[in-house]
């Protein structure tokens, strides 16, 4: 039985995900159980650090990147120390560190957290660079979860992820994509306008008006028509979104609400999507449960919102969920895309990337 540690850092800036993990393999089917799993919140200092690395020059971002891997190492040590676990019952630590660069049309992308760095803090064998070798022959470079989510959670045909970006997985279809910046957004509006790191059950969202002009403009993206497979940048949402809602003046709560609106619609318009390009029937999810995760999974007012949207137009239902998976889900199939690139097996998707097919990524730095 394997024992995981798996890293995770999103867009959303709200701290680096620790799962610590065991997995088996029996009668050809994958399972897995948390050990211990943290979420370590960044300082404003590593939010700063990280949330401006696209405007370093060569030297300071490979300085950040090196940085970075040290502080995952002795994330990790904490963590193993605070825990009690021994270093000689872990297998391997899988990091995706943190996006700074994402172009998959220009075969680029970029997640700081050196895996050497890693090795040096924690002693154990690292895999990290989890995305390159996918984005290298042509794919997207994203999402790679739904590797984890076919052998881990093959139960739920839908899958959605509401973290700084959300994205779905459609398992019938093998179909993944990213939908809009999310959390990214709303958390961005929390700490600019409330000094306040996350609108906390939607509660202020739930007081505030659609603007419908605002939400009209949020929706006229070229991103939203493309077809899939697609993916997107951090810089999307603050490039270009964030911008749209600066320049407005609405009062914090009617943002909220009328971004909250943007993410509930996308959502909708992506699954109308996949009905359309797949030549599916109108009732082709009728009694399907979508699995809800990351941390917009726990804005109430948000998912309020889903389950009556998704219910009306598509007859889905949102599934019960554990708070840990809720959290920690991400976190979980690093480490299992890590494991798998440990033992030689495919860990990304061509069918979800759009890639020439599909690959064994991630850089393996051994301990001693």
């Amino acid at each position: 039985m394997p024992r995981v540690i798996g890293l995770m850092s999103g867009s959303s800036l709200d701290g680096l995900d620790i799962a610590c993990v065991d997995f088996s393999f029996a009668h050809n089917h994958w399972s897995f159980v948390f050990v211990q799993t943290e979420t370590v919140p960044y300082s404003s200092d590593w939010v700063d650090r990280l949330s401006t690395a696209t405007n370093l020059d060569a030297r300071s971002y490979l300085l950040l990147h090196t940085s970075y891997g040290h502080y995952l190492g002795q994330c990790v040590r904490t963590f193993l120390d605070r825990y009690q676990l021994n270093n000689s019952d872990i297998v391997l630590i899988s990091s995706h560190g943190h996006t700074v660069f994402h172009e998959p049309w220009n075969f680029m992308t970029g997640q700081i957290g050196d895996g050497a760095a890693i090795v040096a803090e924690s002693q154990l064998t690292v895999v990290s660079d989890l995305r390159a070798l996918d984005v290298a022959h042509g794919g997207q470079g994203a999402p790679i979860v739904p590797i984890g989510e076919k052998y881990l959670f093959g139960q739920y045909r839908l899958l959605l992820n509401l973290g700084g970006i959300a994205n779905i997985t459609d398992q019938k279809h093998h179909i993944a994509f990213d939908i809009c910046p999310a959390n990214r957004i709303l958390n961005k509006l929390c700490r600019e306008y409330r000094n306040t790191d996350y609108d906390e059950n939607g509660q202020c969202a739930s007081q505030g008006e659609i603007n419908e002009n605002l939400l009209k403009e949020l929706n006229q993206f070229d991103y939203y028509k493309k077809i899939y497979p697609k993916s997107l940048s951090n810089s999307f949402g603050l490039d270009l979104i964030y911008p749209i809602l600066k320049l407005t003046n609405e009062s914090i709560e009617n943002l909220l609400r009328t971004y909250v609106e943007h993410i509930v619609q996308q959502i909708c318009l992506s699954i109308r999507m996949i009905i359309e390009q797949e030549k599916q029937n109108e009732n082709t999810y009728e009694n399907c449960q979508i699995l809800i995760t990351g941390g917009g999974a726990h804005n109430q007012f948000l998912i309020e919102q889903l389950r009556v949207r998704l219910n009306e137009q598509f007859h889905i239902e949102i599934a019960n969920c554990d708070v840990r998976l809720i959290d920690f889900k991400e976190a979980l199939i690093m480490a299992f895309i890590g494991l798998l690139r440990l033992e030689n097996q495919p860990n990304v998707l061509s069918s979800v990337t759009g890639a020439k097919f599909d690959t064994i990524g991630g850089a393996l730095w051994k301990n001693n």
